[in-house]
């Protein structure tokens, strides 16, 4: 019988401790179930945080007193473009260095440099005893032409009727040539010395011999001085005509394909601030320079000024196509966290009273011209949506301002 009951109370005691267990167990499951719940609740706290910025909102007042302009997202036409980077130049047929063309002493100087100058314009006077003995040498040898070709005549007519010899005719006739040939160098060295070639036939020597421009155009360099003398290689002046001035870019071999005639060019003259000139390309170089390794594009501005001057450095954008793409201003685009934004705006009533409300919205960039990017959209604007056109810097400065001062 004792030991009945000892077997009653150790079952008892076994069922009482089983059912304590269950019970923890149940308390731990349901805790558990508690807070993965609440795990869940912030999770969705914290997902409901980031879903991104929170929309800003402006007063009417606060509106126009920023100037803030709003439309709908344009599209406009843009071109591609290639940055380089050159000097203006003027093609070698329009440039002219001046020399004399025989050794002799400047006696005086007619031009100062910038001075402008028409083709066969006297720019100075030379005079030396070589001058003066090719003239008289001139003179002598055309003298003497005149009379072997009178005497070749005779000889000839003497020879036809056959009382002449043969052999005086013909060493008359080689006489003859000879001095032709001679006559009609002292000419032409007489013409490169712009004298009259008549006068001096006449006996008209010149003391003083001019030297004149071979081109129209301003003097850039004065490279004498009067008593100086002159060999006929030293240059005396040069010239240029800044009529046929150009644009003249270096571009990269990356960029080149993209390069060709007809192009249009906006570039700006370092030395000019604020001066922004066009011009056409008519000419792609087919030679890499070394180094760096690029190519010459040669291009004909559209409005020359005054103040464009031969080797002037200039900064250049090609246009290398038209686009039409959806576009805005500069100042509607803000990059925050290395990602480009817009902001889409829209005007509702609070309380009697406009309000805006401005949404910021995530794009990507493309091409940019003239102050406007192109805009390309990650997802679809409601139709008729309005973006702002400006001051997007305010715009995301406020909300960043706003999105603090609410975690506070």
């Amino acid at each position: 019988m004792k030991k009945q009951i000892i077997y009653i109370l150790a079952l008892v005691l076994m069922v009482s401790v089983f059912t304590g267990c269950g019970s923890k167990s149940a308390g731990t499951e349901e805790a558990g179930h508690e807070d993965h719940a609440e795990g869940e609740g912030r999770h969705e706290e914290e997902g409901h945080s980031e879903e991104g910025m929170a929309e800003l909102h402006l007063s009417n007042l606060k509106f126009e007193s920023l100037g803030i302009k709003v439309d709908t997202l344009p599209t406009r036409t843009l071109s591609g473009t290639v940055e380089a980077n050159g000097q203006l130049e003027v093609p070698p047929q329009h440039k002219a260095t001046v020399t004399a063309i025989l050794g002799a002493n400047v006696t005086s100087i007619k031009v100062i440099e910038g001075d402008k100058v028409n083709k066969g314009q006297v720019l100075a006077y030379l005079s030396h005893p070589n001058l003066t003995n090719l003239q008289t040498n001139y003179v002598k040898a055309h003298s003497r032409l005149q009379y072997l070709e009178k005497e070749m005549q005779r000889q000839k007519r003497l020879y036809e009727e056959e009382v002449g010899s043969g052999k005086t005719y013909q060493e008359t006739l080689a006489d003859y040539q000879a001095m032709k040939g001679e006559v009609k160098g002292y000419e032409a060295q007489l013409k490169q010395l712009s004298l009259n070639v008549e006068k001096v036939q006449d006996g008209d020597i010149y003391q003083y011999v001019p030297v004149v421009s071979p081109i129209n155009g301003y003097i850039e360099k004065v490279k004498v001085q009067v008593g100086q003398f002159v060999d006929p290689q030293t240059e005396m002046f040069t010239i240029v005509n800044t009529d046929h001035i150009h644009a003249d870019l270096m571009v990269f071999e990356k960029d080149v394909y993209k390069v060709k005639e007809g192009q249009k060019i906006a570039f700006t003259v370092e030395s000019v601030p604020g001066a922004t000139l066009t011009a056409k390309i008519f000419s792609v170089g087919k030679q890499f320079e070394q180094n760096p390794r690029a190519v010459h594009v040669h291009a004909e501005i559209d409005q020359k000024e005054e103040f464009l001057i031969p080797g002037m450095y200039i900064n250049g954008k090609i246009r290398t196509g038209n686009n039409e793409v959806k576009a805005l201003p500069e100042g509607a685009i803000i990059e925050e966290e290395g990602k480009p934004y817009i902001f889409m705006a829209e005007a509702h009533e609070e309380e009697g009273k406009t309000e805006w409300a401005f949404k910021a919205v995530e794009i990507r960039t493309g091409m940019t011209e003239d102050g406007w990017v192109e805009i390309k959209l990650l997802e679809p604007l409601p139709k008729d949506a309005k973006v702002a056109w400006n001051n997007a810097y305010y715009l995301i400065s406020e909300m960043k301002k706003g999105e603090t001062e609410h975690e506070h």
